[in-house]
């Protein structure tokens, strides 16, 4: 299950801030020309390192101060790709444009109720029928969800996913 709601950077460049994005260029013009971000950070803005040419590297928390990162902070998938500084005016460019055209619904208040009583339903009826219910019931709780969505009741959902998959 995904939300949009999460107080953790998602990992996409369009979802910083302009401020916290145009702290992180002037970081990159005094120490180096490459930024990596850290995928670990909790909070909407991670730590990142600045490199240059000579791989000399600078580490920054999230506020913009030096920083002694962990040992895996910035290594394989803790990290993301390097960006250069053209990439991340590009960013900045675009924060708050969507480009996700699966973002054609409006996230309005009473949508994100209904969804939010859906998993509800479906984590309440999980919960008490996990005993008699399939092992990898989980694999399908994409299909469950929208099942409800379309009008069923957890445990009519629950019941055409195991009619059909097991």
């Amino acid at each position: 299950m995904t939300t949009t709601r999460s107080k953790r950077w998602n990992g996409k460049l369009d979802t910083l801030s302009t401020e916290f994005l145009n702290d992180v260029m002037a970081q990159m013009a005094a120490y180096g020309d490459r930024v990596q971000f850290a995928l670990t950070t909790p909070g909407q803005r991670p730590n990142y390192q600045v490199w240059n040419s000579s791989d000399k590297k600078m580490a920054f928390d999230s506020n913009h101060h030096l920083l002694h990162p962990k040992a895996d902070e910035f290594e394989g998938v803790n990290a993301t790709a390097a960006f250069s500084l053209d990439k991340i005016k590009e960013a900045k460019a675009n924060v708050g444009k969507t480009s996700n055209v699966k973002r054609s619904v409006r996230n309005t208040a009473a949508t994100i109720k209904a969804t939010d009583m859906v998993d509800a339903a479906k984590y309440a009826y999980y919960k008490e029928n996990r005993q008699s219910l399939p092992a990898a019931i989980g694999d399908y709780s994409d299909e469950i969800t929208t099942l409800m969505r379309n009008g069923m009741s957890a445990d009519d959902a629950f019941g055409e996913v195991v009619k059909r998959h097991f």
